[in-house]
């Protein structure tokens, strides 16, 4: 004969009040629930001195040899921080956005003060859908959630009150990863957070990462990248944030023409207006996927010397 047990769980849940919470009475509506995670996690935790040594540790011990051994990142344009640099104060940094290494990658390579003064916007769906994934998150990379749809109000309050308080910031504003290595429309999270802080906006382009962990893969394959910052930027007199989401864009397509021609056509191109977009040609999914490898600094032929 089988002996069956109680269900110690469903025997509790019959006990009365005192010897578990009480249930509400008829006629008075329940409080809703406490979400602890997707936007609602709460990270303030992460910043406490406790979290930013060990994060400061891990940073330099696992974070940044890992992506020197996997990335081998080139870092280009960090001269043009030197005046935010002797400035000192929050950064709002903008990058493209093709693979989860974008993340390690940016962090490891910023310059000193932001390096270990920086929380990253990550998504709430993504990176904050439990309290495991949320926790690493929050430790490992001090991010924070931000909703991809659209920049709710508790989301920007959060990013704004870390940016005045002197903390910069590290932002896709794509939303998402690239699912075939263009680029995508920048969203407003960014701009909308330059105008509110005042904070500059420093344009980034990540190269070679898509290679690396493209969306949807599931191994590592090591391979050479290079990081470009640009020129900062700052919100105008009367600017508007879809306007100023614009020019951020514009900018960091400027650094990838930079990165797949020179400096100096690039700059040509940007000053006539003629400056490709991030967002590739228009056509069929292998005609874009030409078009990528034809983009690509290693499959271009160095430019001969005119004739004498």
């Amino acid at each position: 004969m089988k002996l069956e047990l109680p269900d110690p769980p469903r025997k509790l849940r019959q006990l009365a009040f005192p010897l578990v919470a009480p249930t509400t009475p008829l006629g008075v509506e329940p409080r809703p629930k406490e979400r602890r995670t997707g936007a609602d996690y709460d990270t303030e935790w992460a910043r406490s001195f406790r979290a930013r040594w060990t994060r400061t540790v891990l940073l330099e011990s696992v974070l940044r040899p890992t992506a020197a051994a996997i990335a081998r990142p080139r870092r280009r344009g960090i001269d043009r921080l030197a005046d935010l640099q002797d400035a000192g104060g929050p950064v709002i940094f903008c990058a493209n956005h093709h693979s989860h290494v974008d993340t390690p990658i940016v962090l490891t390579s910023l310059p000193e003060p932001w390096r270990y003064q920086v929380f990253v916007g990550a998504a709430a769906d993504y990176f904050f859908r439990n309290r495991a994934t949320g926790a690493a998150a929050s430790l490992l990379l001090n991010a924070i959630p931000i909703e991809r749809a659209t920049v709710t109000r508790r989301s920007a309050d959060l990013a704004a009150e870390l940016i005045d308080d002197g903390w910069s910031m590290l932002i896709f504003p794509e939303g998402g990863r690239s699912p075939d290595g263009w680029g995508q429309d920048f969203r407003g999270g960014a701009a909308y957070l330059a105008r509110r802080t005042g904070a500059p906006v420093v344009p980034i382009h990540l190269s070679g990462t898509d290679r690396i962990l493209p969306k949807g893969a599931k191994r590592l394959r090591p391979g050479p990248t290079t990081v470009t910052f640009g020129d900062p930027i700052r919100a105008e007199e009367g600017e508007d944030t879809r306007r100023l989401a614009t020019r951020i864009e514009a900018a960091v397509a400027a650094l990838a023409d930079e990165h797949t021609s020179d400096w100096y056509a690039a700059r040509v191109r940007a000053h006539t207006g003629e400056t490709p977009g991030l967002g590739g040609p228009d056509g069929p999914s292998w005609r874009r996927a030409w078009a990528l490898g034809e983009r690509s600094p290693r499959r271009r032929r160095r430019a001969a010397w005119p004739p004498r």
